[in-house]
């Protein structure tokens, strides 16, 4: 248990610590932009492996138990995960790593980025928070729960470092868009296209999930249903 505590640590702290402070800028400054980003995405890289391998590692010690009864919720959520994650990467994201680029240009939000600026990070968020409420263990609350607060605190890390470099451009797209799932929609800022989802995108998303679904036992030794 001790080992998932230190990756944890690790890995929040990179992410925190680093990419979410000064140290950012600091580091670009003597590294450059491009080395800095492969350095960070290694060792983004070596901690979820490092992460993967500690949960395995860690004792069960049970918290509130597997909640069964929570395995049919839990599935229909991994859908909407599947779906936020899919569209969220497959749609052109500002708030992705050089997406400056499309707030200059002054990009509306276009698809899945009308309901949130960060879908992919919420897909991320709704996977950690499921796995952490169905497996009830304290290995789950550690790796998952630090993910699921990790991922929250990116989003207001991501949205102030656009602020920061894009200015008004960046006011521009704050001003039609929302961290939180339908905000900009329910305020009246933006409204949903369901055509700007391209269909393929759709088909994407549900067939992960259900290859994902079939295979969870043999790969991850639990079935996602019983």
């Amino acid at each position: 248990m001790a080992q998932l505590i230190f990756a944890a640590l690790f890995f929040i702290g990179l992410h925190v610590g680093v990419a979410g402070t000064s140290a950012r800028g600091h580091a670009i400054e003597k590294l450059g932009e491009n080395t800095y980003r492969a350095a960070f995405s290694l060792l983004s890289i070596f901690g979820i492996v490092w992460l993967a391998h500690a949960y395995r590692a860690a004792n069960y010690i049970e918290t509130w138990g597997q909640l069964t009864w929570f395995k049919p919720i839990a599935a229909l959520l991994m859908l909407l995960v599947f779906l936020l994650a899919v569209l969220g990467m497959a749609t052109p994201n500002p708030m992705a790593v050089g997406g400056e680029k499309l707030l200059m240009a002054d990009t509306s939000a276009r698809g899945i980025h009308r309901v949130t600026r960060h879908p992919f990070l919420w897909g991320v968020a709704l996977w950690a928070f499921v796995h952490l409420v169905v497996n009830g263990d304290a290995a789950a609350l550690i790796l998952f729960g630090s993910l699921f607060v990790l991922v929250l605190v990116g989003m207001v890390s991501i949205d102030a470092k656009r602020k920061k470099v894009c200015g008004q451009h960046w006011d521009n797209y704050a001003a039609k868009t929302s961290i939180i799932p339908f905000q900009a929609i329910k305020q009246g800022r933006n409204k949903l296209v369901i055509a700007e989802m391209k269909v393929w995108q759709l088909v994407l998303a549900l067939v992960l999930y259900l290859a994902v679904m079939h295979f969870h036992q043999s790969w991850f030794g639990v079935s996602p249903l019983f």
